[in-house]
């Protein structure tokens, strides 16, 4: 898929909003599929700080809730909105629940998952996966759900883009 295709593909936030991922182009988007009642939601503390750290840089965070894995996103928005907000101090913007896999995947994980990397190839395999999209659009690293948002691993891409992105 070209970039511009990826930034047409629509997103309702999770107050309703609706958008595009055009929202983001020009940003680096850490997209990650999140979920209130898993063993690793107390990642959402990593994300936020990742997120507070390099804002300025243009690091945005996209959290989208699904419920696809064992039910462990049951609540509505306003639900997972305040339990983010409340536990986790969560500021980052997050989208509607979502389906990440199967007949009703969301348009922009049937894209995330053509990119390729080690072990996650394909489909979305848990909770807190997360696909690292550079400014132009472009998927340029995945992470799986047992890698800490503020691993080396993860920071080291972020910054690898950011870098990237202020010498173009």
């Amino acid at each position: 898929m070209d970039t511009s295709s990826l930034y047409e593909i629509p997103l309702t936030l999770i107050d309703g909003t609706e958008t595009t991922f055009g929202e983001f182009r020009g940003k680096t988007v850490l997209v990650v599929n999140v979920a209130s009642k898993c063993g690793f939601t107390p990642q959402y503390a990593g994300l936020e700080a990742l997120y507070e750290k390099y804002a300025t840089d243009g690091l945005v965070i996209l959290g989208m809730p699904s419920n696809q894995f064992m039910g462990q996103e049951p609540g509505g928005e306003d639900d997972i909105a305040a339990f983010c907000g409340l536990t986790y101090g969560v500021t980052f913007p997050m989208t509607a629940k979502i389906a990440v896999r199967g007949k009703d995947q969301h348009p922009l994980f049937t894209e995330l998952t053509k990119f390729k990397r080690g072990l996650l190839p394909g489909l979305v395999k848990w909770n807190f996966e997360k696909f690292l999209v550079n400014p132009d659009g472009q998927v340029v690293d995945r992470f799986a759900s047992t890698v800490e948002p503020q691993s080396t691993e993860i920071v080291t891409a972020i910054e690898k883009v950011i870098a990237a992105e202020s010498v173009a």
